[in-house]
């Protein structure tokens, strides 16, 4: 990680986790959890993390920093392939990587392919989702993720907290010294403009149909406080379509979802634009800072 340190202390403990795993296991929600407000958006449709985001615990000895990683999964696009790669750096140079589980679903192909691109034997297992797995489909994913050989496994509900201040306190005391890397009152590196783009596009997947949500793109076009404006990149003009809605109802809807979560007085502009078959091609991926 680069962050550079700003302040040192003999008993403080600090570093880094990032959590790994399956698009859908509840890594974002696990991070919004732990650190008590949303860092990452969140949403029950695939890839909805795209970049490496990190959340902060600050508690009075010690700092944990938590990476929020997309989903891994096998690409068929740029953006895909770009995805996976920031997911697959982000457990390079952190003190312990965290594979995430769906406790509601089989131990799968996928799982097995995402733990093949780690570390396991240094790694602890979360199954998460237990609020809403059967007792049974726990048992069986705990004893599934056994033959991985991890170091340490939880069971825990990202949605309800059980098991989350068990998971806390064996992070914080499986750090070593150092210093607090972001100030008391700093709970993510997400810089602002970039939060409000992903708000959007978390409301905006929320209220489009299923073949929308890959090709979708936000960004801030214009930021004169308290007035943004926020592009929605789509692919196609069919797509800009759906997105817009019958009388302008859809694009409507996302943007009051968003404006309830921005402070009172915000004026939010939302457009819709083509670029077509923008997530096929690496120089638009990357100009949208994937």
């Amino acid at each position: 990680m680069t962050e550079e340190p700003t302040d040192a202390s003999e008993s403080y403990t600090s570093g880094f986790v990032t959590f790994v795993g399956r698009p859908n296991v509840g890594k974002s929600s696990l991070v919004n959890a732990i650190c008590g407000r949303k860092i990452s958006i969140v949403s029950d449709k695939p890839q909805t993390t795209r970049h490496r985001i990190m959340g902060v615990l600050t508690r009075p000895t010690s700092q944990l920093i938590f990476v929020d990683t997309p989903g891994l999964h096998k690409p068929v696009t740029a953006l895909g392939e770009r995805v996976n790669a920031t997911a697959i750096e982000s457990t390079k140079d952190v003190d312990v990587t965290c594979l995430v589980l769906d406790a509601t679903m089989p131990f799968g192909k996928g799982d097995r392919w995402v733990s093949d691109r780690i570390d396991v034997s240094k790694a602890i297992v979360i199954v998460n989702k237990t609020d809403v797995a059967k007792p049974q489909q726990v048992l069986g994913m705990l004893q599934a993720a056994s033959s991985l050989g991890a170091k340490e496994y939880f069971p825990m509900s990202a949605k309800n907290g059980e098991g989350i201040g068990p998971l806390i306190d064996y992070l914080a005391a499986s750090m070593p010294e150092g210093p607090q890397y972001f100030p008391n009152d700093e709970v993510s590196d997400l810089p602002e403009e970039k939060w409000v783009a992903e708000l959007v596009r978390e409301q905006l997947l929320a209220v489009t149909r299923d073949e929308l949500p890959y090709s979708i793109a936000t960004e801030v076009a214009e930021w004169e406080w308290p007035r943004i404006r926020v592009n929605i990149i789509v692919e196609r003009d069919s797509q800009k379509g759906m997105v817009i809605g019958k009388g302008g109802l859809i694009l409507k809807r996302a943007g009051e979802l968003a404006r309830k979560q921005l402070p009172e007085g915000v004026y939010l502009e939302l457009r819709v634009k083509v670029d077509k078959d923008w997530q096929r091609k690496p120089e638009r991926v990357q100009r949208l800072g994937y």
